[in-house]
Parts: structure tokens; C-alpha cells; sequence
């Protein structure tokens, strides 16, 4: 092996090591994958989901618990749409899986007026078939390629459209109850999904309906981060721990923190106290993970 070639291989070495232990990590710490579990991949064929699948293959061979894995990919007859890349890509790897047929695509395009985008009403009508999909699979959890930029964007476009301050969570139960969804590389960095990707040349499908529309805000919410990540090194991983690190009394929702009933302090105020050191109400919180068995070992 020559020079340039050693040197290729110690990168890509070290990208999937890093690729690998981000999401070992935001499975422990949100308790993903369990013993027994039957995780339901979804395939859309674009960088994210071919690395989620690689992944959680490799953790399936290291891990320490048993979990079976099936992938899933809908066929929502875009014109131009390569049926057999999915299928022969998965029969080469021995994967178990499934392609759903549902003409989604006609819908949408019937529906949603010209010049607008597409993306609510398609991943409403993709998220259902998912759902019910998982069911008739046994599928105790569904797997979605959502990274740390896709989170960082929600969080803004949430902020500057809707006016709410919420994003895509690493687990959470779906909206029909019915399922737990989970994503496994919520705190991989985009770019390096990328270039893992084509490092590995995975065959990767293009979406003509959704990835075409030039005036989709999350676009421009994407080129912000970009930007910050570039001018700012740090700025989004930065952004990505102030998720994790939620203050209610320091904010404005009433429904979480009761602002009405805040008391004065028993004591008088010492050096280094503050008028927002208030008592704090008991607030839901997450099932203790010590209980978590670490899945992800070197």
C-alpha cells in the first residue's frame, strides 16, 4: 500500500470509529435498543439511512444484547424511481426486508398546489404506512437516519415559523401511540455521514420531489448552520448540548414551570445567590438509565 492510499485508509478508519461511537453513545444515553428488540430500518436510499443500516449492523455483530433487524423501504412511485437498487443492495448483504408499494406520489402532486412544497403532506402520508407497516412486521422500534443537523434545523424552523421551541427528539412514541420511534445518529455530524457515504459508495437514490424544491425553508435553515459551522467552529455542538440542558424557570412556559406560584426565599440572598435561584417544582423526568446496557464497545 502505497502512502496516499495508507494515509486514505487511517481517515476513513478514524471517520467510521468516530461515526460509530456518536451513535453508540445517543443509544446508551437514550436507551434505544433493548434486549429482544426488532428494529424496523428505514431505507430511503439517501446517504443517512445507508449509514444507519452500517451501523447498527456492525453494533448487531458487538453488541453485548440480542436485537434482530429488518429493513423497510417505500416505494412511493416517483417517476424514474430504480425499484432494484434497495432489493439487490439488501439481498447482497443478507439483510432482511421489506418494500412497501403505495402510490403516495400522485397524491401529493394532486394535492399540493404548484410552487409550494411538498414535504408536510408526504412524510404525513409516509409516516402512516411506516407506522402501520412496524405493526404487521413485529417490530418493537422504528429506526429513522434523522442526524445532528436535521435536530439543529427543526429547532429554528421551529422558532422563526411556528413559533415554538421543540425539535426531533432522539426516542419518542409515535403519534398514534403505537410505536417508539428512535434515532441512532442524532449526534453524528452531517459531513461526516457524507463522506462516509461516499467512501463507502453506497447507491444512493435521489429524491425528485422533495430534494428539488428550491424555496423549502429547512434549506435555508441548513445553509445558517453551515455557515455558523464554518465561521464558528463549535457553535453547533454547542447548540446541540444546550438541547440536553433545559432550564423551565428560565424560560416562559407556564405549563412547565409554575411561574404564579413562585415564593421568596426563606433565606436572605448570599454572595453569589440570584433573584432566579426560586424553589423549583418537581418536573417529570426520564427512567433512570443506569439500568442501560452499554451496546457500543471499540
Amino acid at each position: 500500500m502505497n502512502q496516499p492510499q495508507a494515509t486514505a485508509s487511517i481517515e476513513f478508519s478514524k471517520l467510521q470509529k468516530r461515526l460509530r461511537k456518536a451513535s453508540g453513545e445517543a443509544i446508551v444515553d437514550y436507551n434505544m435498543i433493548e434486549p429482544g428488540d426488532r428494529i424496523m430500518v428505514c431505507l430511503s436510499g439517501g446517504a443517512d439511512s445507508y449509514t444507519m443500516l452500517d451501523i447498527l449492523l456492525h453494533m448487531q455483530q458487538k453488541a453485548p444484547i440480542e436485537f434482530s433487524i429488518v429493513a423497510v423501504n417505500l416505494d412511493q412511485k416517483q417517476p424514474g424511481f430504480p425499484e432494484h437498487v434497495l432489493p439487490a443492495y439488501l439481498e447482497k448483504l443478507g439483510v432482511e426486508y421489506k418494500i412497501l408499494e403505495e402510490d403516495t406520489y400522485s397524491i401529493v402532486v394532486d394535492k399540493v398546489p404548484e410552487g409550494k412544497t411538498t414535504c408536510a403532506l408526504c412524510s404525513r402520508l409516509r409516516r402512516g404506512i411506516l407506522y402501520n407497516a412496524a405493526q404487521e412486521l413485529g417490530a418493537t422500534k422504528i429506526a429513522l437516519g434523522h442526524h445532528r443537523e436535521d435536530i439543529l434545523e427543526t429547532v429554528l424552523l421551529n422558532m422563526f415559523y411556528a413559533g415554538s421551541l421543540k425539535t426531533m427528539p432522539p426516542k419518542l412514541v409515535s403519534d398514534d401511540g403505537r410505536n417508539i420511534v428512535i434515532r441512532p445518529l442524532a449526534y453524528c455530524k452531517e459531513a461526516d455521514i457524507k463522506a462516509y457515504s461516499q467512501a463507502q459508495a453506497f447507491p444512493i437514490i435521489p429524491c425528485n420531489l422533495c430534494g428539488s424544491q428550491p424555496n423549502l425553508q429547512r434549506q435555508a435553515m441548513k445553509q445558517l448552520l453551515s455557515e455558523w459551522d464554518r465561521d464558528f467552529p463549535g457553535r453547533l455542538s454547542s447548540m446541540m448540548s444546550a438541547l440536553g440542558k433545559v432550564s423551565p424557570s428560565h424560560l416562559l412556559d407556564r405549563n412547565l414551570y409554575d411561574f404564579v406560584g413562585i415564593q421568596t426565599q426563606d433565606k436572605p440572598l448570599e454572595d453569589g445567590d440570584t433573584l432566579f435561584d426560586a424553589p423549583q417544582i418537581p418536573m417529570p423526568v426520564s427512567p433512570s438509565t443506569q439500568s442501560v446496557i452499554p451496546i457500543w464497545k471499540k
